[in-house]
Order: structure tokens, then C-alpha cells, then sequence
């Protein structure tokens, strides 16, 4: 019985695993290698760490109990309310265009939540004859209905309620 495999062939299979071994050796010694200049550098630690991890294990909310309960609760209220009015929205500009590009136009431009387009003047005239007043109270506190919901100040809270007034405004000026 002869062999099968012709001994070029024979030759050709040493050579190409003894490229293959050389080969899984460079890679072991690469590997090798990294690991060891890995671990002379480490990487360099966030030097905010301690606020982070304090941040991220903080409590979200608190129990208060009894008057002192109340005291704390509405001085904590007071302090939120507070922090929220030094973050006026958009610089505290009162021109309602701005507003509305900056905010409003991501639904009032596509009719996404039911919102009526501003170009849709017809679904705009019986919001309008309801007049400014109710269109303000409605963008300022929200405002859910058979076609859509309004979301209080357009979703975003730093807005003051002038800012909504205006913006009110300038929309029912461009829809009329």
C-alpha cells in the first residue's frame, strides 16, 4: 500500500503548521506583553470618583414625619423651587419665536402627540376662541384632551411663565 499524500504535499502541511505554531506563539507573547505594560501604567482614576459614587448611592427621596416633617419637607420645597427659578430657560427671553423654535417646534411642526401643526390653522380657531388666557393656563399647568396631550411648559420646566406667555402669544398671532 503506497501513501496517499505526495510528499510535496507532505512539506507544504510541516511548513504551514510550523507557520501556524509561530504564529499562536507571537500571539501568546503579544498578549503576554500587554498584560505586563497594562499593569506598569494603570489607567488614571477619575478624581471626581468620590462625588460620583456619592451621587449615584444618594437617597432619591426622603421621609418626613410629624411638624418637624413639614418644616423640613416644605424648606426642602422651598429650596427646589428656588433652584429651579435661578435656571430660566433659554437666557430668559421673553420673544416667543425663539421659544417656539428652540422647543415647541419639535411637535407643533410634526403633529407629533396630537399636538395641531402651526400651519393647520383650522385646528388651531377653536383653541384660539377658547382665548389667550386658557392657551396660557394650558401650556403653563398641561393639559391632556380628546386630541392630544400638552405637556406643562412644553416639557421643560425652567421656563417661567412669562416665557410661555410669550410664546403663547406668538403663536396665536401666527395662526390667526
Amino acid at each position: 500500500m503506497t501513501n496517499p499524500v505526495p510528499k510535496t504535499d507532505m512539506v507544504f502541511l510541516k511548513h504551514f503548521a510550523q507557520l501556524i505554531a509561530f504564529l499562536m506563539f507571537v500571539a501568546v507573547l503579544l498578549v503576554v506583553l500587554g498584560a505586563y505594560i497594562y499593569s506598569k501604567h494603570p489607567p488614571e482614576e477619575n478624581p471626581d470618583k468620590a462625588k460620583v459614587v456619592a451621587e449615584r448611592i444618594a437617597p432619591v427621596g426622603g421621609v418626613y414625619a410629624g411638624d418637624t416633617g413639614r418644616a423640613a419637607m416644605q424648606a426642602a420645597q422651598d429650596a427646589a423651587a428656588k433652584a429651579a427659578a435661578s435656571q430660566v430657560a433659554y437666557g430668559g427671553t421673553t420673544d416667543g419665536k425663539t421659544i417656539y423654535g428652540n422647543l415647541c417646534h419639535s411637535c407643533h411642526d410634526t403633529g407629533a402627540g396630537g399636538a395641531p401643526k402651526i400651519s393647520d390653522k383650522a385646528a388651531w380657531a377653536p383653541r384660539v376662541a377658547q382665548g389667550i388666557d386658557t392657551l396660557v393656563k394650558h401650556a403653563i399647568e398641561g393639559f391632556t384632551g380628546k386630541a392630544g396631550v400638552m405637556p406643562a411648559r412644553g416639557g421643560n420646566p425652567a421656563l417661567n411663565d412669562e416665557q410661555v406667555k410669550a410664546t403663547v402669544e406668538w403663536i396665536a398671532g401666527e395662526v390667526k
